[in-house]
């Protein structure tokens, strides 16, 4: 009985890189199907949209913003004579011109260039309200001066004030350390139940 040796494996093929045979070279990337290719694309826009769109949408709406508000202070800036209307709270106070509660008949106005500002306030209070008003300004009844009018004619002019004779007037100035403002104070006092009262506010900032 003859044994015949067994069968030796067919010679394994090698390529040129000395690679066997099933083998990718490394860093060689599996080919990218339709479907993936697509969701890549995909996300790779959106991404794109988001760091795009959200900045440019952000400086849309603060421009737009910003170009509110400089309108509306234009707007003040440019009125021409008093505004019927109360100061802002935040006027009175860098101002120093606290128009006291219930006060009728409030308008303003207010000027400002490199050198100085000024906010010009008129309004009718009470007997009451006077007082408490001078006392918030830093001064009182007893530093009114009868027949004085402190509000200069320049400042009269730019607002249409007019003092004329055969009234009550009585004036005083708060005088501040800077850089407080100064405040030019005349009160007519023809009718003393209901004081009216005129004000000139000055701060150089």
């Amino acid at each position: 009985m003859t044994v015949h040796p067994p069968a030796a494996p067919p010679p394994e093929e090698h390529r040129p890189d000395g690679r066997g045979p099933g083998r990718r070279p490394a860093g060689q990337r599996m080919p990218e199907d339709r479907g993936h290719m697509i969701r890549r694309r995909w996300l790779t826009a959106v991404i794109i949209v988001l760091l795009v769109g959200i900045p440019a949408g952000y400086l849309v709406i603060s421009a737009g913003q910003s170009r509110e508000s400089g309108i509306d202070k234009e707007r003040e800036s440019s009125a021409v004579g008093l505004q019927d209307n109360w100061p802002s709270l935040m006027k009175r106070r860098v101002f120093e011109v606290p128009v006291p509660a219930g006060a009728s008949g409030v308008a303003y106005y207010e000027t400002s260039n490199w050198r100085t500002s000024r906010l010009y306030v008129q309004f009718t209070t009470t007997a009451t309200g006077l007082d408490a008003f001078l006392a918030g300004s830093g001064t009182s009844r007893s530093a009114l001066v009868p027949g004085r009018t402190t509000v200069s004619a320049r400042d009269a002019d730019i607002v249409g004030w007019t003092f004329p004779d055969g009234l009550a007037w009585s004036g005083t100035t708060v005088d501040r350390e800077s850089p407080r403002p100064d405040t030019d104070l005349t009160v007519d006092l023809t009718d003393p139940a209901f004081p009216r009262v005129f004000a000139v506010s000055t701060t150089s900032p």
